[in-house]
């Protein structure tokens, strides 16, 4: 059989035809917070800004990619620009499904990737739709597809992120912190590590809403989560792949940390601001999780920063979870009596860092007392709290809703 460092090394130096290795780089300011060395492997940096060409490109590459080869994918994001853009490199044709939802940025983006190479086909309202219709399409027409995650050459590309960043390194690290969605990086890098640095521990990071290798090690086998929050659209998979499970059920799951998705947007402020990197959801897991981790003073630590593929659109969403967080924003919703004099009274109870963000008033002439929703900023959580023990004390009833899951969706 063959040896598995090996053939990722091979794939390494064919990888080179596409791109540089990634930079590696010290992080003073992670490194100063968390009392280790921290670094940061930089596959937000690639030419599709994320690691998932690689994987692409190997497969391909095994395949025998050319004019004459037809590849088929289902993505609505990085695999799908990784393709592209390894279809190009081929001259080989690819046609990419995406689901109708997919936002007009990714599919222009993985358009220019491709460069005339790709057709992009969009079809179905979720991903299962999507996923479905790429894969008869790929049978009917005798094409190759090309999974994301589950395939042994897809993972063995993803691998090369391992195979540079201990290049990179004048000695192995003692952890690497790996983000895991379908979980290809993760089995790649963590099989060569078994190989070629088998004291280095591995621990894992997913979103808390889509822990699919968690809960796939505590019930043994992979498992269908029965529902996934989508923020985190890089690593938000229902299932881990049967491949890479098998490669990484030796884990325990007290080895995979989940990243609530408000404070990856935190994390993903803090890298902006203080390091000006910008990360995507999936990119911030493996930094956001640092916190969750044990024994981590004095150790050298490698986050792999997976991905830096963020809409800017989405940004003012990104700041309002950091900021519900962080408790320096939260909504409430006011029961207020109906007279004249009774706002002017509510605004004397606000501190002097207090800002409202949100106020809609809802007066209903029958009614003694009217509801308010309002949403409050301010520069310390303690200023909230104040807040809510002066309502207290003026008799004004209130509800904090910033964590209720129904009302928030609803009303803010």
């Amino acid at each position: 059989m063959e040896n598995f460092a090996a053939s990722v090394r091979q794939a390494g130096i064919a990888l080179r035809d596409l791109f540089e290795p990634t930079p590696l780089q010290k992080n003073d300011h992670l490194s100063a917070k968390y009392g280790a060395e921290i670094w940061l492997k930089r596959e937000d940096l690639t030419p599709v800004r994320s690691y998932k060409l690689r994987g692409a490109f190997n497969a391909m590459r095994k395949i025998g990619a050319g004019p004459q080869g037809h590849f088929v994918c289902a993505s609505a994001g990085n695999h799908a620009q990784g393709m592209a853009y390894a279809c190009r490199h081929f001259g080989t044709r690819g046609t990419i499904f995406m689901p109708v939802t997919t936002p007009r940025q990714k599919i222009d983006k993985t358009r220019i990737f491709g460069n005339g190479a790709i057709e992009i086909v969009l079809t179905g309202d979720y991903f299962d739709q999507t996923l479905a219709a790429a894969q008869d399409f790929a049978r009917a027409q005798g094409a190759t597809f090309l999974s994301p995650f589950d395939d042994p050459d897809i993972i063995e590309g993803q691998a090369t992120v391992g195979l540079e960043l201990l290049d990179q390194l004048d000695a192995a690290p003692d952890v690497v912190v790996l983000p895991v969605g379908g979980g290809g990086l993760a089995a790649g890098v963590t099989r060569l590590l078994a190989e070629l640095a088998p004291g280095t521990r591995a621990e894992f990071a997913e979103p808390e809403g889509g822990a699919s290798l968690r809960e796939a090690l505590l019930a043994g086998a992979p498992v269908t989560l029965p529902a996934v929050d989508n923020f985190v659209d890089g690593a938000a998979v229902a299932r881990i792949g049967d491949l890479p499970f098998a490669a990484l059920r030796g884990f325990g799951a007290e080895r995979v940390h989940t990243a609530p998705e408000d404070r990856i947007c935190a994390t993903m402020l803090e890298m902006l601001n203080i390091e000006g990197i910008v990360l995507e959801p999936a990119g911030a897991l493996a930094v956001d999780v640092l916190r969750d981790i044990p024994d981590l003073a004095g150790k050298r630590v490698v986050c792999i920063c997976s991905g830096g593929n963020f809409d800017f659109e989405r940004l003012p969403e990104v700041k309002e979870r950091a900021q519900r967080f962080s408790g320096l924003k939260r909504y409430f919703i006011l029961r207020m009596p109906q007279r004249p004099g009774a706002l002017r009274d509510f605004l004397q109870l606000l501190g002097p860092e207090d800002d409202i963000a949100r106020f809609e008033y809802l007066k209903k002439s029958a009614r003694n007392f009217g509801s308010v929703l309002i949403g409050i900023e301010t520069t310390a959580p303690e200023n909230l709290a104040r807040l809510c023990d002066r309502l207290e004390a003026a008799g004004i009833g209130y509800r904090d809703i910033t964590r209720d899951p129904v009302l928030a969706e609803f009303l803010i």
